[in-house]
């Protein structure tokens, strides 16, 4: 295999912008299980009380992610993420206000590999949310098992990350006088293994949990579609069926995490690494739809807010897939 080497003479924005990510995705595949080490590690050397200090610590606090993490405005204004959405480059654009009076649900499409656009966008300040919806605080949901994790736990709640269980996703959809919104990736884990380049399978038309919960809290629905989420990475071919397919699957039933055997390009050659490509993200809020508050909505009642959803969400990807290069023949394939 020829190895297409980069070139020396790079400006030091772009070098930055690849450092950025860099970090990025060390911290969605590395960082967590460095500082499970680390924290064991140290209590077999003389740093050991820093370990016990923050058990006590990780004691008292252990119910933080449940009650709204604990944001860090200052981490997430960091001029530095700028260099990451730069990268890409990635945009979020609105298509329509969002009330502060008011609680939302984002739903995300679709996961991707790494869900660069979720983070970069709702995580940190780097494009504009708090320009484009004043008023409104967004919390990205993620898999519990990563607030298990000691230090790790810390830092993604100064990111806005709350765990994506139903007492912790409640939480800010709780909060009467509104301003909230929870942003999750509807697809899950299990999409990542869809998140093919040209592809638009969305793991939709049996999801219907974040519906329920909408309308358990009267909080409206606003479909998120996220164009240049799966062109960020390649993937290994795994059609339902294969073996590798089924493997996967099976992997993210026991672990709860899915496993693509994802690649793009490295950090000084681009041909083969898990440093993604350089393709734009733009991240499309669609108009929220109104949910009436009901504490045991019917299962028809249920269905028919969920094919409204579906509805949106498609609606949203025609209106605007052309101003992203998808071709006019293609839609969403709701799986």
């Amino acid at each position: 295999m020829k190895i297409n080497f980069a070139p020396m003479a790079i400006p030091l924005h772009r070098r930055l912008q690849t450092a950025m990510v860099l970090q990025w995705v060390f911290t969605f595949l590395g960082l967590a299980p460095t500082c499970i080490f680390l924290f064991f590690y140290l209590m077999f050397t003389r740093y050991w009380l820093l370990s016990v200090l923050y058990a006590v610590w990780w004691y008292f606090d252990y119910d933080t992610p449940a009650r709204g993490g604990n944001r860090s405005p200052f981490l997430c204004s960091l001029k530095v993420w700028e260099y990451m959405r730069d990268y890409f480059p990635i945009k979020l654009v609105k298509t329509a206000d969002l009330d502060p009076r008011h609680n939302y649900i984002l739903g995300f499409h679709p996961h991707g590999v790494l869900v660069a656009g979720a983070f970069t966008n709702f995580c940190t300040y780097s494009t504009g949310f708090r320009q484009l919806f004043p008023g409104i605080t967004s919390y990205l949901l993620m898999l519990p098992l990563w607030f298990r994790a000691p230090f790790f736990r810390d830092y993604i709640m100064c990111g806005g990350l709350i765990p994506s269980d139903k007492e912790s996703a409640t939480y800010p959809l709780c909060k009467k006088k509104g301003g909230n919104a929870i942003v999750i990736a509807v697809g899950g884990a299990p999409e990542a293994l869809d998140a093919h380049p040209g592809t638009f399978n969305v793991l939709l038309a049996h999801k219907k949990g974040f519906i329920k919960m909408a309308m358990e809290y009267g909080a409206h629905l606003v479909p998120v579609f996220s164009f240049g989420e799966n062109e960020v990475y390649d993937q290994v071919e795994n059609p339902r069926g294969t073996w590798l397919r089924w493997l996967q699957e099976n992997l993210q039933k026991i672990m709860g995490v899915s496993l693509p055997l994802f690649h793009a390009r490295g950090i000084f050659q681009y041909s083969f690494g898990l440093m993604p490509y350089r393709k734009p993200i733009n991240t499309v809020v669609g108009r929220p739809i109104k949910v009436e508050k009901k504490a045991k909505p019917t299962a028809e009642e249920l269905d028919a807010l969920h094919q409204l959803y579906m509805d949106e969400l498609s609606n949203l990807f025609e209106e605007h897939k052309g101003n992203y290069g998808v071709d006019k023949d293609t839609h969403l394939n709701f799986v």
